[in-house]
């Protein structure tokens, strides 16, 4: 996908993110909640049909120079090698490497410039709302069997021991270790060490 395709899909996507956000707008239970300029659907569709902001932005245009640092052939070797990713075959396809290496570089240093100043971190890739949050404590009710399986002992020094009973270990014990073995030299199995 080339530059300019990417960037038309990226519009093309955050057109329909956008649109389908402010059809809450539309509803008039929600609207007061997210808009109180946006009173119409016809309002919406006027408002998304001008592009405010594209992708392109992010992007160098082929005339403008990145301010990224020049990146040489041996750099690039190198980083390819880190990858473990073929070299190029030939001095066009490395000069395309090049050129998408910088661009890349140029929107890195763009996301890095926005302001995050009042916005917490991200601890993780997850849902973080408070319901979510809710779904995963531990809860008292949530250890209660293994509280049950705990007792006291002792008078002066009190401590907490785990209630003995049967430890059922049909199925875990009692399969064939040696059944799946190539090789076996009596009661063991044989590796070869790999060493000729």
């Amino acid at each position: 996908m080339s530059r300019t395709q990417y960037a038309a899909h990226g519009a093309r996507c955050t057109t329909a993110l956008l649109r389908q956000r402010l059809r809450h707008c539309a509803n008039p239970k929600t609207s007061l909640r997210y808009s109180s300029s946006i009173r119409s659907a016809e309002e919406i569709e006027s408002l998304l049909s001008k592009p405010t902001w594209s992708v392109k932005a992010l992007l160098p245009s082929d005339s403008q120079s990145t301010d990224a640092p020049t990146i040489t052939p041996a750099q690039l070797k190198h980083l390819l090698n880190l990858s473990a990713l073929p070299e190029p075959k030939d001095g066009e396809e490395e000069a395309k490497m090049l050129k998408t290496l910088r661009s890349q570089l140029h929107f890195v240093r763009a996301i890095q410039e926005v302001d995050t100043k009042g916005v917490p971190p991200l601890r993780a890739i997850r849902d973080e709302t408070q319901s979510a949050e809710d779904e995963v404590k531990i809860s008292l009710d949530a250890v209660k069997g293994a509280l049950e399986q705990e007792e006291v002992r002792g008078k002066h020094y009190k401590r907490i021991q785990r209630k003995d009973g049967p430890i059922n270990t049909k199925g875990a014990e009692d399969w064939d270790v040696l059944g799946h073995a190539e090789r076996r030299a009596g009661k063991y199995f044989v590796v070869d060490s790999g060493k000729s």
